[in-house]
């Protein structure tokens, strides 16, 4: 898939550190927490392998020796906040991405769009609600209390007290990019026309005041209003291509439709004029057997299956998403005949509405949980999409960008939990926000399990939180060494966050054992621990070794706390304590001792 060389579009990165600040303390059992802070470093190694890849592409004769890290990291091109340098005027020299690491925040109490979206006629009630609840949560978890109100789900949200700076700095990292893009011109140093927004918490099941399934405020709907309060977008067009129905979403377009829609039949009546509403197009492919419709509430699912075009104003599609049965399967029979229907219905609602022009922009809500790298536990319907699907809809919606809004897109990250889902979907996906000259093109191979294997265990973490770099000529594989060389600079900075984040220990009365010096005449022997029911290990006291071998449990729990290590391996987190769904229980040997009695089979059965 290849673009004609004259007007290739650019694409900039948007990140921002705030977004790791929000995390899970009620307890600390992280088991079942999918939505996480280490999700935006996945997506970053799937973004710094995207570049890598594409800069190859894009300038093969400026390929460096792959054993060459210090070239490559001498040949980063990061574009700090407020700056998105990118290829010269006439699209020729090398091919560079603008990575925007964004300090914008915003004021949810005192900003226009926030409030236009998640305001009420008599204040800001929910606002300062959420605001109330962010600052208690600290004090509420301490008395044993939830800081998330009874009535709301337990299950999927919860808040810290750094809570605020993640939302807030997401809301204004969208609502630069959106600047950024609409303010672009071929004629500035501000060139790009599409971006892709990794932040979180996510956003499309937040509704006016009702946060759910993780969001707490509308990213997207937020970005759209901004869009037009501030730039005057008066048509915007919303794909959302998430596992899940984007029903907070859904319902924020319909309100705004309703007003816009009533305000025209006042004016057909004779009602002074006044300046134009927005009118948005809302367009889900989504799974209609997973949240929220999984209980089959009927008000769920008839949202979720809505089908409504240019009546009462309103301009919705939805399409469920159906199993495949092979590759071929999936591109010619649903991907054509049934996904594409969002973007054709797209097409119509712009033709309706006036066409191309000035006034219209594009977002994706892209979730990456419908990848089929997911977590089975999320996926449990089957509900699926090839990796490629990510690459390949985007490329589409860029072409409808192209023209009806003049390439304007934006694209910001909502679900995906697995890291080898989002490490593979962000891949594939920033591939397809690039434009590619004609006579090059983009091998889908890149994101295939075998390389996405090898680019796990480049990128994976070891003991002192580095990444496994491989030995000078030990992979041929020059593109991992770039990855690791683009991700340095914000691998740095997120371990930096997460690590001062940890939540504290709960206070607790149990001891350890005798720590007897080796050698010592009289050494008081370990108790024989009991083999625990459940592979649910305690956490440790911090500056204990502990080796995991996943053989058996063999572990006194009152003897180890948590690891406290945020780093993540490519399947999950590594925790001392074992996922549920497991197979294979860890052993877990606690160095307090002589290794020959720490190593002893005590509780075997």
């Amino acid at each position: 898939m290849t673009s004609g060389s004259k007007d290739l579009k650019q694409t900039g990165i948007f990140l921002q550190n705030a977004c790791i600040q929000h995390r899970y303390i009620r307890n600390q059992d992280l088991s079942n927490i999918v939505e996480r802070p280490e999700r935006l470093r996945a997506v970053n190694i799937g973004l710094a392998a995207a570049v890598a890849r594409l800069e190859a592409l894009m300038n093969p004769e400026s390929v460096e020796d792959p054993n060459d890290l210090a070239a490559a990291l001498g040949k980063m091109n990061f574009a700090e906040s407020n700056s998105t340098s990118g290829k010269d005027e006439s699209g020729a020299g090398a091919w560079k991405v603008p990575i925007i690491k964004s300090e914008a925040k915003v004021d949810i109490l005192h900003n226009a769009a926030v409030k236009f979206v998640h305001g009420d006629i008599d204040g800001d009630v929910y606002l300062e609600t959420l605001q109330k609840w962010v600052r208690e949560s600290a004090e509420k978890i301490s008395q044993g209390d939830s800081e998330i109100p009874e009535g709301y789900s337990q299950g999927d949200l919860y808040l810290c007290p750094e809570s605020l700076n993640a939302i807030q700095g997401a809301l204004g990292t969208v609502c630069e990019a959106v600047d950024s893009v609409v303010a672009s011109s071929p004629s500035t140093s501000q060139n790009l026309s599409r971006a892709f927004v990794a932040i979180r918490p996510p956003g499309h099941h937040c509704g006016e005041d009702t946060p759910s399934g993780f969001c707490f405020v509308n990213n997207v709907a937020v970005a759209a209003a901004h869009a037009h309060l501030k730039h005057n977008i008066k048509r915007v067009v919303i794909f959302d291509i998430d596992l899940h129905h984007g029903n907070g979403t859904q319902s924020i377009v319909w309100q705004i439709n309703e007003e816009t829609y009533r305000q025209k039949l006042e004016q057909e009546a004779g009602a002074p004029p006044e300046k134009p509403g927005a009118q948005i197009y809302y367009g889900s492919v989504h799974d209609i057997l997973s949240y929220p419709c999984e209980d089959g509430k009927m008000e769920l699912v008839q949202a979720a299956s809505t089908s409504l075009h240019d009546a009462h104003g309103q301009f919705i599609e939805n399409v469920h998403i159906q199993t495949y049965t092979s590759e071929e399967h999936f591109w010619t029979e649903l991907y054509e005949k049934r996904y594409k229907r969002v973007l054709h219905k797209a097409e119509e609602f712009l033709t309706t509405t006036g066409g191309p022009g000035d006034d219209v922009l594009f977002f994706i809500s892209c979730g990456m949980d419908a990848c089929e790298h997911e977590y089975a536990s999320m996926s449990r319907h089957n509900r699926k999409v090839p990796t490629s699907f990510y690459h390949r809809f985007a490329r589409d919606a860029c072409a409808l960008a192209d023209k009806y809004a003049g390439g304007r897109l934006i694209s910001v990250l909502e679900g995906g939990y697995s890291d080898r889902a989002l490490i593979s979907g962000a891949m594939a996906h920033l591939v397809g926000l690039t434009d590619v000259p004609e006579g090059r093109e983009v091998d889908e191979g890149w994101w295939s399990v075998e390389n996405l294997i090898e680019l796990e265990k480049g990128t994976k973490k070891r003991r002192g939180g580095r990444p496994s770099l491989p030995a000078a000529g030990s992979t041929g594989r020059g593109w991992i060494e770039r990855t690791l060389a683009v991700l340095a600079p914000l691998d740095s900075v997120t371990a930096s966050i997460v690590s001062s984040l940890k939540a504290p220990a709960p206070v607790s009365s149990r001891t350890l054992r005798d720590r007897s010096r080796v050698g010592s005449k009289t050494p008081t022997p370990a108790p024989s621990p009991p083999r625990p029911t459940r592979a649910k290990a305690k956490p440790r006291k911090s500056g204990v070794p502990v080796e995991v071998d996943f053989v058996e449990v063999r572990v006194k729990e009152e003897e180890v706390e948590e690891d406290g290590d945020e780093s993540s391996d490519t399947e999950g987190e590594v925790h001392v304590h074992v996922q549920a769904e497991m197979k294979k229980l860890p052993r877990v040997i606690l160095k307090l001792g002589p290794k020959a009695q720490a190593a002893t089979g005590e509780g075997s059965s």
